[in-house]
């Protein structure tokens, strides 16, 4: 298919995040398709995103695109991909998929095969335009359709690719999980500082604002982490006393082994989408 069309199927936060970003690049909206079976849903869609075309045609909007996003829950992803099969099929798209727990080989099984599939994985803060999205392609994908994936994904944050369809649970547990795990922090400074004295406002703006500030200086310096942790403790100061108390209650390994669960939950969740009649 020779068109630079863009087809999303389902019609959620994430595929208005993404669309709100590549029409802030400069993506024309007239290239934008997207399906949603909600009329109410297509009419805000239209009036968020102006210029782009809505349908609850699957179908419709698949065959219009040379790339196909498919941006719907993981536990009807199969029925879907079955209905599109043979428009697919027929258009040999790209085919990208955000849908979480769900292996490329098993969509591309659904949808007949032979098909180039992306499988991503993005995460919330996409809807500010500050995600991070890991990538992976099957073999059938070719360098330009890579490149063409990760300027989509690149609209709305960073993008990384990994080399293994299984670096993609590990991703899904570090960054697709992550911003939950730094809400948490943010919420646990809140509600000990409020504790402490402080007006909840006031309590609130410093977790956050630190939180921020934190990341970005991170991301600014190339030392690693541990060398920024000594900038800020002392000997005998504030910051050790509190890293001593979280070293002493084993905080490293206990986040390691959630994060570890939140990987093997991934790969159990792909293997039971793999084992579905549906």
């Amino acid at each position: 298919m020779s068109n630079n069309n863009l087809a999303f199927i389902g019609g959620g936060n994430m595929t208005r995040a993404i669309v709100g970003g590549l029409l802030e690049s400069g993506f024309g909206a007239s290239r934008v398709f997207v399906s949603e079976p909600v009329a109410e849903a297509r009419d805000s869609l239209a009036k968020d995103l102006p210029g782009i075309t809505s349908s609850g045609d699957n179908k419709a909007i698949a065959a219009a695109a040379s790339a196909v996003m498919l941006s719907v829950k993981p536990q009807i992803l199969p029925a879907v991909c079955r209905e599109l099969r043979q428009t697919l099929q027929d258009t040999q798209p790209l085919i990208m998929s955000i849908a979480a727990g769900i292996r490329g080989a098993d969509i591309d099984e659904w949808l007949g095969g032979g098909l180039s599939v992306v499988r991503i994985m993005p995460n919330q803060p996409a809807l500010v335009r500050l995600g991070v999205s890991g990538l992976f392609a099957n073999q059938q994908t070719s360098e330009t359709e890579k490149a063409r994936a990760a300027e989509i994904m690149g609209a709305v944050g960073s993008v990384v690719w990994v080399d293994s369809e299984a670096d993609i649970d590990a991703v899904t547990a570090v960054s697709g999980s992550g911003p939950a795990y730094f809400f948490l922090l943010i919420d646990m400074l809140k509600k000990t500082a409020v504790q402490m004295g402080l007006k909840e406002d006031v309590a609130r703006t410093l977790a956050i604002e630190t939180a921020s500030g934190a990341a970005a200086l991170a991301a600014a310096e190339t030392d690693d982490m541990e060398v920024l942790i000594e900038r800020v403790r002392s000997p005998g100061g504030t910051t050790a006393a509190a890293l001593d108390s979280l070293d002493n209650a084993n905080i490293r390994d206990i986040f390691s082994t959630a994060i570890t669960s939140a990987r093997d939950r991934a790969n159990v969740l792909a293997d039971e989408a793999h084992n579905s009649e549906d």
